[in-house]
């Protein structure tokens, strides 16, 4: 009975080698897509240019409450009890605002590179099934602790999304 085991462990291993020494494996750095496909590179520069009159303005607020802090820090001693409560009240009033609107523009900013980022892996992701298809890969593999150079379709992957954006 033993013997049966032992044989059937065997036949199984061997089988099992065999599958795999027929199988087709890639795998696909997606960090290196979103570094040099064109496509991230045009949504960060798109995303930048939308965002960069909110992000001057968040500026010109952070310079305006270093500047009241600053007055308040130099002149509170001179300063009448009733004038000094006025500018520590307006500038918690626009410490307010400012984190408020420094929230609206993280929150604003990381939806909208999320939006651009999974448009952009819906893509990468059709490329990768057309890549598999044509050259018979049975498994590609997104995400990996290690993998060999050798199985690396990466730059394939992101050959074809320049190829598609002529």
């Amino acid at each position: 009975m033993l013997k049966k085991y032992i044989f059937a462990g065997i036949a199984l291993l061997s089988f099992s080698a065999t599958v795999l020494a027929d199988s087709k494996i890639g795998f696909v750095n997606s960090q290196k897509i979103l570094n040099d496909a064109p496509q991230a590179a045009r949504a960060k520069k798109k995303i930048e240019k939308d965002f960069e009159k909110r992000d001057q303005d968040l500026q010109r607020i952070a310079k305006q409450l270093q500047g009241l802090q600053e007055n308040l820090d130099k002149n509170a001693v001179t300063m009448a009890e009733s004038e000094r409560r006025a500018k520590e009240r307006e500038f918690g009033e626009l410490n307010r605002d400012f984190q408020r609107k420094q929230r609206e523009f993280r929150e604003d900013l990381s939806q909208r590179q999320n939006e651009e980022m999974a448009a952009i892996f819906e893509r990468v992701n059709k490329i990768i099934r057309q890549i598999a298809e044509a050259e018979k890969y049975d498994i590609i593999f997104q995400e990996a602790v290690y993998a060999n150079p050798r199985i690396d379709i990466t730059d394939k992957v992101i050959k074809a999304l320049g190829d598609g954006t002529k």
